[in-house]
C-alpha cells in the first residue's frame, strides 16, 4: 500500500510508541492540568511536529549518521535528559503560588513538547531501527510513500493525543478543588520527569 511494506503493522507499531509511558504523553498531560485545554493543544501540536521533525530527518538520513557516529548519538541523549531533569526539578521545587513551570501561553507548551519529542533518545530509536522496515523497496513510491507514512503518524497522534488532552482536562477542572492533592500531582510530574530524564541519560 503506497509502497509501505505493511501499512497495519506500521500504524499497530506507531500507536504502541504513542501507549508507552514517557516524556511525551507526561508533557501533553501536565501541559493540559496547568493550561487547559489551549495548553493541551498547544503540546499535541508540539509532540505532532516533534514526530514529524524526527521522520523527515531520518528520510534524510540523519538517523543513519547518529548510528554511524554512537558519540552524536550519545551527546542527544545526554541533552534531552538534562532537558527533562531540568524541567523535573523545577516542577518539584516550585513553591506554592509561585508561576506554572511550563508557561500559560499555547505556544510555550507548543515549545517544551517539541523539545521533549525532538531530544527523546527512545523516539530517535523508533524512527532510525523501525521506520525503514516498512518501507517496501520493490513498491517504494518515494515522496509518496514517506507522505503517506508522515500524514499516518500526525493522524494518529492528533487522535490519540487529543484523547488524552480530553480525560485529563475533565480529570483536572474535578482535581482543582483540593489544592493539597494538585500540589501533590505536581510534585510527582516532577519526580517523573527527574526519573525520564535519569533513565534517558544512562540507557544504552
Amino acid at each position: 500500500m503506497f509502497g509501505i511494506a505493511d501499512y497495519g503493522a506500521f500504524v499497530v507499531a506507531f500507536l504502541i510508541l504513542l501507549f508507552i509511558p514517557g516524556p511525551g504523553n507526561l508533557a501533553i498531560i501536565t501541559s493540559t492540568s496547568k493550561g487547559g485545554l489551549r495548553g493541551g493543544l498547544g503540546a499535541t501540536l508540539g509532540v505532532m511536529a516533534g514526530d514529524q521533525v524526527l521522520l523527515w530527518l531520518a528520510v534524510a538520513g540523519v538517523a543513519a549518521v547518529l548510528a554511524a557516529y554512537p558519540a552524536a548519538f550519545q551527546a542527544v541523549q545526554w541533552l534531552g535528559a538534562a532537558y527533562l531533569a531540568w524541567l523535573g526539578f523545577r516542577m518539584f521545587t516550585a513553591k506554592p503560588g509561585a508561576a506554572p513551570i511550563l508557561n500559560i501561553k499555547p505556544r510555550h507548551y507548543f515549545q517544551q513538547a517539541l523539545a521533549i519529542t525532538v531530544l527523546n533518545p527512545k523516539a530517535i530509536v523508533f524512527y532510525m531501527a523501525f521506520f525503514p522496515l516498512f518501507i517496501d523497496p520493490k513498491q517504494h513510491l518515494g515522496m509518496v510513500t514517506f507522505g503517506v507514512m508522515a500524514l499516518t503518524v500526525a493522524t494518529l497522534a492528533f487522535v490519540y493525543c487529543s484523547i488524552v488532552v480530553l480525560l485529563t482536562h475533565y480529570f483536572a477542572e474535578r482535581m482543582r478543588a483540593n489544592p493539597v492533592f494538585t500540589r501533590l500531582l505536581e510534585k510527582l510530574a516532577g519526580l517523573c520527569l527527574i526519573g525520564f530524564g535519569v533513565k534517558l541519560a544512562f540507557s544504552r
